[in-house]
């Protein structure tokens, strides 16, 4: 039984672990302002650069299957320099790439290295603290990182507006490089790693989660509840300057505030964690995006959609998403401690992959916002659905181990 590091030798800090994080996400956040921009300069059309989000999160869907049960066996710190160094490379690769098939390929590229951030990060979390402080740390470190997120639209547009889409590439490939030093000086090894890397032992890894229904359950569920926003995130320029007719810089705001309200969630899940079931919570913050995207998907049928509305919604919409966000993570790696990594890979897998597929599904036909609310409807209510079964599977577990003692 291995024992838990201290926190001045195992723990890397806080802030460094929103950085590593961030890594991953705000690489997707920062360009979305200058899709409409790109399309202009690459001369192709919205589909197009809706691709190199769709990309986007399909490697960091496939890179989580890597890290996580790779990092059980080679550790955490190698795996963790190695992907911000790719991620570098791809954002370097995206900031020169002359057309949009080697921005697409740059992209992909970028999100295999970012993707170590948000695997490993939350690995780390669970190495170095006990199941309710994890809760809480998660919560924490999710709040302080959607901080980023919410800020990247702005920023993106404001680098768009002073040197071009291929600005945000150049900001991306400096705080690459910078989290990569700051990660060589102090971040230690927080696993316990095995010095054994078999296919064998990754495919029995990912087999033994995939057949518990509780784990896929809350797998699927989560990254339903989580996020369905990114179908929101991919139409919102064309729905913001487009259908509702407002300038680029709207664009920038309206996603940096609706972004706060994943950072209510989470400071909400992080004071109610210590006096409330984590189930309870899921279920909660779920409900507020079911009732959000039913009310945004009335208003576009009737034709009262407005900038305002939407920003509302969305962010109430999030809100409930960042309450559900933590809980279901702390769940998902406590299902099987005996693949606290893969569970953290597989699951960032699914989410991601659940990602890519809304972002696809919301490119399909002319009303991006039509389609963006049925997508948040759908996802949200399969997401409840699925919350519901794992958690009625957990407590039937529960209650046969009471009886059977």
């Amino acid at each position: 039984m291995r024992a838990s590091p201290s926190p001045s030798a195992g723990a890397p800090p806080l802030w460094l672990l929103v950085l590593i994080t961030l890594s991953g996400t705000l690489a997707m956040h920062m360009f979305v302002p200058a899709l409409p921009d790109a399309a202009r300069a690459l001369g192709v059309g919205p589909a197009a650069v809706q691709a190199t989000i769709s990309i986007y999160i399909v490697g960091l869907a496939l890179g989580q299957l890597v890290y996580g049960p790779l990092s059980d066996a080679l550790g955490r710190r190698p795996l963790l320099l190695g992907g911000l160094a790719l991620y570098a490379a791809g954002s370097i690769a995206a900031m020169l790439a002359p057309i949009a098939p080697a921005l697409i390929a740059a992209r992909f590229i970028q999100a295999l290295g970012g993707c170590a951030g948000l695997a490993l990060g939350r690995a780390m979390v669970r190495d170095t603290n006990g199941p309710v402080e994890a809760v809480r740390t998660l919560a924490l470190l999710n709040l302080m990182m959607m901080v980023g997120p919410g800020m990247a639209p702005l920023v993106g547009s404001g680098l768009v507006a002073l040197g071009g889409w291929r600005a945000v590439f150049v900001a991306l490939a400096l705080a690459g490089v910078a989290t990569l030093l700051l990660s060589w000086r102090k971040v230690p090894e927080t696993g316990t790693p095995t010095g054994r890397v078999s296919p064998g032992r990754l495919a029995r890894a990912y087999a033994a989660l995939l057949r518990s229904p509780t784990f896929v359950a809350y797998a699927v569920g989560g990254g339903c509840a989580t996020t369905a926003v990114y179908a929101f995130i991919a139409a919102a320029p064309f729905i913001i300057t487009e259908q509702l007719g407002h300038p680029l810089r709207d664009v920038g705001i309206a996603l940096g505030v609706v972004m706060v309200g994943m950072a209510i969630g989470n400071a909400l899940t992080r004071r109610l964690a210590l006096s409330m079931r984590l189930g309870r919570l899921l279920v909660w913050g779920n409900a507020v995006s079911v009732a959000c995207a039913l009310v945004f998907l009335a208003l576009e049928l009737r034709g009262h959609l407005t900038l305002e509305a939407t920003v509302g919604l969305m962010l109430l919409f999030v809100l409930g998403a960042g309450m559900a966000s933590p809980a279901a993570l702390s769940k998902v790696l406590t299902v099987d401690a005996r693949h606290v990594g893969a569970a953290a890979g597989l699951y960032g897998f699914a989410q991601m992959a659940l990602g890519a597929l809304f972002t696809l599904l919301v490119g399909w036909g002319s009303n991006p916002a039509l389609a963006s609310s049925c997508v948040l409807l759908g996802a949200a209510l399969v997401g409840q659905g699925c919350l519901q079964f794992a958690l009625r599977r957990e407590k039937r577990a529960r209650g046969e181990r009471v009886r059977g003692e």
